[in-house]
Order: C-alpha cells, then sequence, then structure tokens
C-alpha cells in the first residue's frame, strides 16, 4: 500500500535549535514512505551551514528529487521538495500570489509532480501557504485555478498536500475542501490527527487533500521523542489506494496498491 509522508521540517532545526538533517531523514526512513513531501528546507544558506538539505535528505533515503526554491537571497534558496524512490516527473514548479503592504512576508510556491504508481499516475502537488488570511486566500484560490488543480493536465489520482498554516474552519481550507477531499475528514477520524506544535500537537495545519480516485485508509502522525524533538511539526502520514479506471473510463471499486 503506498505512503505519503507530509513534513514541515523547520530547516532541519529542533526544538533543541540544534540544526540536524540526518534527525529529521532518521524520522522519515523509520516509516519507509514512497513519497515525501518536504516544506522549509534551506539550500546553502548560511545559517544552517550552507548544506544543500533537499540533496542530502533525498541522499540518505536514495530517493529522487524535486526541489523549489519559494526564497531566494542571492545564492541562498528556502522552500519545498517533492521525494520518491518511484518513477516519477516534475510537471511544474512556480511561486504563489502575495499581498502587498505587509511587512516581512515570505514568499510562498508549489510543485507538482506526477508519480507513477502499478501503472497508474498520481499527481502530487506540495505547497505552504502564507500566515496571513487576505494571502492565504490568494493562494487557495490560485491552487483551485487553472494552472494547478484545474490545469488539463491534473486529471485522474491526485494529492494535495503540505503546511497549509490554516485550520478547518477557514476560508482557505473550506476553498481546497471544495475541490477535494481532506484524508482526516473522509476517514472520519475523531479526535483528528494535529501535528503542531510537535512537543504538544494542538492544531490541524498539515492537511492532505485528495481526488475521488485516491483511497485514503490511514492517517497517522508519529509521536516519538525522535519526531518530536527533530522540528517543531510532526509528520503526517497518509496511506491510500489507487483505484484503476476500467475499461468504460468509470472508476472502478478495485483498489490497486503499489506495495503489499
Amino acid at each position: 500500500m503506498p505512503r505519503l509522508l507530509t513534513y514541515n521540517v523547520h530547516r532541519c532545526e529542533g526544538v533543541d535549535r540544534r540544526v540536524d538533517v540526518g534527525r529529521i531523514a532518521a524520522v522519515i526512513a523509520e516509516h519507509e514512505p514512497d513519497i515525501v513531501c518536504l516544506q522549509e528546507l534551506d539550500v546553502g544558506r548560511a545559517r544552517t551551514g550552507y548544506v544543500d538539505q533537499a540533496c542530502s535528505i533525498a541522499d540518505r533515503l536514495s530517493m529522487s528529487y524535486h526541489f523549489h526554491p519559494a526564497m531566494r537571497v542571492e545564492a541562498e534558496l528556502y522552500g519545498d521538495a517533492i521525494l520518491t524512490h518511484l518513477p516519477e516527473r516534475l510537471i511544474r514548479s512556480g511561486p504563489l500570489p502575495s499581498v502587498r503592504g505587509v511587512p516581512r512576508l515570505e514568499p510562498r510556491g508549489a510543485l507538482w509532480a506526477a508519480i507513477e504508481i502499478d501503472g497508474a499516475t498520481l499527481n502530487v502537488i506540495n505547497t505552504h501557504l502564507g500566515l496571513v488570511p487576505r494571502e492565504q486566500r490568494l493562494q487557495a484560490a490560485a491552487l483551485v485555478g487553472d494552472q494547478w488543480l484545474d490545469h488539463p493536465d491534473c486529471t485522474g489520482p491526485t494529492l494535495l498536500t503540505g503546511d497549509f498554516n490554516a485550520t478547518s474552519v477557514t476560508r482557505p481550507y473550506q476553498t481546497l475542501a471544495r475541490r477535494l477531499a481532506d484524508c482526516q475528514r473522509t476517514l472520519g477520524l475523531r479526535p483528528s490527527v494535529k501535528t503542531f506544535p510537535s512537543s504538544f500537537p494542538a492544531i490541524r495545519i498539515d492537511h492532505c487533500f485528495t481526488s475521488p480516485e485516491v483511497v485514503v485508509t490511514a492517517v497517522q502522525a508519529p509521536f516519538s521523542p525522535l519526531a518530536r524533538m527533530a522540528s517543531d511539526h510532526l509528520p503526517l502520514i497518509v496511506d491510500f489506494e489507487i483505484r484503476q479506471a476500467e475499461a468504460t473510463g468509470v472508476a472502478g471499486t478495485e483498489p490497486a496498491a503499489a506495495r503489499a
């Protein structure tokens, strides 16, 4: 059964303020995901020792990766990545809209990869929305627009995931949930699985939204001592299956799993 892990790694700086790429990779490796979506990665930045965190984590996991720098400061980059050991290709990466007149807003972006799973092509979009509600509304509207979810190539099984900085009562969340299903609500989880802050998770801002072809079977957030220390977020883990289309083009009822 395929497994996705989405994780805001906080530039690999733990709650103990120690930067440790290996610790983040160890948290991920423990759960053996097929697809990893990471937010808040530093690449070549002085504050984290000029390490290419995306490349380093991918190498430790023996995965290919695509990185999108949402922010550039000369040669220093900061952004998000998709990693996998499965056949894949990058479809799109780019910025999301922002608002003017608000100081110190970080640029935000998204990236979209097509990943092959047992004969099916899964669209995976990873993002990290801003902190200001007005900005989040613009970014959510862009994600459901013609550059991303409504793009002609974004058909069939689709996952949208990441750190949305928005709970389920907010307008940006509701914009996305009208387009795709929140995997936790699909399973009817009570209480919901929360990921922030990692030391005492009380808020649900890391989400995974799915198209009807994606059947979610389990959602969890590991609460091990290592996971609680490695970042200020816990990873969100989603197990799923993909419904294979029948010859008529109508979705069938028998899911196909990529991994036993």
